[in-house]
């Protein structure tokens, strides 16, 4: 149990043992005081469920559960950030897919660009220098017969 400064009233474990009091059977305020007593703080999130739970309970002083309130206002909102949107690794360079289309259409046997295209199909990454290959040999086989 976490040691508190003395000189401090500790309105979230009055809270907690009025509501007992008022409700023995109530695992959500056991599990609360519970936690309360481990830890020695509770949550936001709980602090709210406590502070709904208390507004209930008409015998409780209305300083008590203001005071739970202010307690909750002074806390951080953690907010949940949206997932990431998956991205394919590899995108398809469409510039490669063409050229290596129109060179094998008039050379079907080109071994260099059988295995450019195989390295494409296999969603592998070209090189700066394996591209420009591919436009040089366009420029060659393809303009040079136009």
């Amino acid at each position: 149990m976490m040691q508190k400064n003395k000189k401090q009233i500790d309105v979230i474990g009055k809270v907690l043992q009025a509501l007992y009091e008022h409700d023995t059977d109530s695992l959500f305020v056991m599990s609360l005081m519970h936690q309360y007593e481990e830890r020695g703080s509770l949550s936001k999130k709980q602090l709210e469920g406590l502070c709904a739970k208390a507004r209930k309970v008409e015998s409780l002083p209305a300083g008590w559960i203001g005071t739970i309130e202010a307690i909750t206002l002074k806390m951080p909102t953690r907010y949940k950030s949206a997932p990431e949107k998956n991205t394919p690794v590899f995108q398809k360079n469409e510039e490669a897919t063409e050229l290596i289309t129109a060179i094998l259409q008039s050379y079907p046997q080109h071994k260099r660009v059988l295995f450019l295209q195989a390295k494409n199909d296999n969603h592998e990454p070209f090189a700066a220098t394996e591209l420009d290959e591919l436009r040089k040999f366009y420029q060659l086989l393809l303009k040079k017969k136009a």
